[in-house]
């Protein structure tokens, strides 16, 4: 069982559901960046997504684009990346949080499919969120991830119907990312009563767990998710806490990590505080 199914696992039995938490390697710099990774944990989060930066992101709204150029200013690479990764798991001794990598195609593609796969696996990686790999493209990368036992997951979006869904689902493992909104990340939210009919509608395809994601601000945006959803998704909004701690010139002040934890916290506890049948 990978450890993204062990953690669902663990939050069914314990009826509840999951928060997912999206940071930007290497934002606002390498270290900085690695002491929010290391803390993301303690703070709140069940599951992390490491987002990779890239230069051309076509989901990404302002606030994570600025997020990638931010990093890639500072100098990061799928290397340090994977570094980051890597570091985490020896540093903490922390062998059960999930991490998947978050981004583009682009990046596997340079590096190769099965290369990719391989130090992603070796660095202690999870699982793949890549945003621009179609069903019909996954065969290209699948068995190579499956074979490094790291899952894939794929986006549903709300235009993603009955007769579409099960291409997505054939290539799905881990869990199923719902973006419960249509557009790019960070900038409207979908009401309850949509995300339950549409979390309702994917369950009768799959017995995956479901992430939702794109638009969640607050506790009671989080909590609202929780209630329908395994795993609340949280991302610009996190972000955002990153770049309000950055002075003038760019530079992280002493309040930025702790305020990025305290408002993780704050999302953990409204997820935390639905209970599950």
């Amino acid at each position: 069982m990978s450890r993204i199914a062990k953690r669902f696992a663990r939050l069914k039995a314990d009826k509840r559901a999951g928060l997912v938490t999206y940071v930007t390697a290497g934002d606002p710099n390498l270290d900085v960046s690695y002491q929010i990774l290391k803390g993301l944990p303690a703070a709140g989060a069940d599951l992390i997504e490491l987002g990779m930066p890239f230069t051309d992101p076509m989901a990404d709204g302002p606030s994570i684009q600025l997020a990638g150029q931010r990093a890639l200013k500072a100098g990061i690479t799928v290397d340090a990346t994977f570094d980051m990764v890597r570091r985490f798991r020896k540093e903490t001794g922390d062998n059960d949080t999930p991490i998947l990598l978050m981004g583009y195609y682009n990046l596997v593609y340079q590096r190769g499919p099965e290369r990719f796969c391989k130090d992603a696996a070796a660095a202690g990686v999870d699982g793949f969120i890549l945003v621009d790999l179609p069903p019909e493209e996954a065969d290209e990368l699948k068995p190579y991830a499956v074979a490094a036992g790291i899952d894939t997951v794929l986006l549903t979006a709300p235009t993603t119907d009955d007769e579409r869904l099960p291409a997505v689902l054939k290539y799905s493992s881990g869990f199923v990312y719902f973006v419960s909104v249509l557009g790019i990340t960070g900038t409207s939210s979908a009401t309850e009563e949509a995300v339950r009919t549409h979390v309702e509608r994917i369950k009768r395809h799959t017995e995956l767990p479901i992430g939702v994601g794109f638009g969640i601000r607050t506790p009671d945006q989080a909590a609202a998710i929780a209630r329908h959803a395994d795993a609340a998704v949280v991302g610009s909004a996190i972000v955002e806490r990153v770049k309000a701690g950055l002075d003038d010139e760019g530079k992280a002040k002493p309040d930025l990590v702790p305020g990025v934890f305290a408002y993780i916290k704050a999302l953990a506890d409204g997820v935390r505080g639905v209970r599950k049948a």
